[in-house]
């Protein structure tokens, strides 16, 4: 396993759609391995493939927020979000935004069917912190970005920002 980079916005890689994943195999499981070790390192509760400049539709997220709470893993190869259902918002950071936090309106709850590591389907509905990881990070597999939920005025302030503290993320 190791740690990968995480690219920061403005990098242009992470408007790049993932392509679908079609061969299961170990590369796809180091692939796998590499994203959780990242994520939890980061630290985080998602992070896509595109995030670290691997361009296909895998994304993994643990929403075990406790300290001493087990890991719940949960890896997503090719998903597909088929049904949404109600609103809410919710205070969100991104792993490619570092510091940043900002209110999105996302779905309440969500299905979503996927693909495990090892190719078997799978489908699951989910509410609360996971729905909003599930939408999050299936918008980065699609070159979608959290700023893009953003009013004008304020997607310019976060992109500004990003920009000025390009240097400093680099040298970090």
């Amino acid at each position: 396993m190791a740690i990968r980079t995480i690219l920061h916005y403005p990098d242009k890689r992470l408007r790049e759609p993932g392509k679908p994943v079609t061969e299961f195999g170990p590369q796809l499981a180091k692939l796998v391995e590499d994203m959780a070790e990242t994520m939890y390192a980061a630290p985080g509760v998602g992070l896509a493939a595109p995030q670290i400049g691997e361009s296909v539709r895998v994304f993994v997220i643990d929403v075990a927020t406790a300290e001493d709470a087990p890991s719940d893993l949960r890896v997503f190869v090719n998903p597909e979000i088929v049904e949404r259902q109600g609103v809410q918002c919710w205070e969100e950071g991104c792993l490619s935004f570092p510091g940043v936090h900002e209110e999105i309106e996302r779905a309440e709850r969500v299905k979503v069917t996927a693909r495990t590591v090892t190719g078997e389907a799978f489908e699951l509905e989910a509410d609360g912190l996971l729905a909003v990881a599930i939408q999050h990070e299936n918008d980065h597999l699609d070159g979608k970005l959290m700023v893009d939920h953003l009013g004008l005025i304020r997607r310019r302030l976060v992109h500004r920002a990003m920009v000025k503290r390009g240097p400093q993320l680099a040298a970090e």
